[in-house]
């Protein structure tokens, strides 16, 4: 059996790094389709998240008990069952019959609201 040339090498190299780049291309096209997915999944699922509350009303233990507290939505201290979402004139009303301000949110600043 006859030893290959220089230039039968040459070109078996050439072969098997064309299918190895080929194999390593479609890996990455691969890696791409998924990414490509799992950022689409997460624009859908945003558009789909409920819009946060722009104001919050803090309610004290019990039920039919009175407000506590009003908060501006995204407030850190206004988390749990005792707290619902309202509208701006309601935290607007809520703050001029006295329920009392966060004084973390400060949403009687926001709302341009002085407590006599």
């Amino acid at each position: 059996m006859t030893e290959p040339s220089r230039l039968e090498l040459l070109y078996f190299a050439r072969r098997v790094i064309m299918q190895q780049a080929e194999a390593s291309l479609a890996q990455v096209d691969r890696w791409i389709a998924v990414e490509e997915e799992r950022e689409a999944s997460q624009r859908r699922a945003a558009a789909l998240r409920p819009k946060p509350a722009e104001w919050l009303i803090e309610r004290s233990i019990g039920v039919g008990s009175p407000p506590t507290q009003v908060h501006r939505g995204g407030c850190p201290l206004a988390r749990g069952v005792r707290v619902k979402a309202i509208s701006e004139d309601q935290a607007r009303r809520a703050l001029y019959e006295h329920v009392s301000a966060c004084s973390f949110c400060n949403p009687d600043t926001a709302l341009q609201v002085i407590p006599e």
